[in-house]
C-alpha cells in the first residue's frame, strides 16, 4: 500500500488530496481506493455505481472500455 494511504488509515482522517489518482468521493473509506479495496475486497458493479452515483450500466460500459484498452496495449 502507498505510504500516503497507510498514513491516512493510521490517522483515520479523510484524505483531502483530490489530485491523487486514487482519491474518490467516499468518506466511509477515507476517500482512498486503496483503503476501500483493503477494507471491502471486491465490489460488484452495482456497489461501484452506488459509490460513484452512476448507474450499473455506465459502470459496465466503463469496465468494457478499460478491458478493451488493456487488450489493445497488451495485444491480447
Amino acid at each position: 500500500m502507498r505510504k500516503c494511504a497507510e498514513e491516512t488509515q493510521e490517522s483515520n482522517n479523510i484524505c483531502d488530496k483530490k489530485d491523487c489518482r486514487l482519491w474518490m468521493e467516499w468518506g466511509e473509506d477515507l476517500n482512498c481506493t486503496l483503503i476501500s479495496v483493503k477494507k471491502n475486497g471486491r465490489l460488484t458493479l452495482n456497489q461501484i455505481g452506488d459509490r460513484l452515483d452512476i448507474s450499473y450500466a455506465r459502470v459496465s460500459q466503463i469496465e468494457k472500455q478499460a478491458v478493451n484498452k488493456l487488450k489493445t496495449v497488451f495485444k491480447i
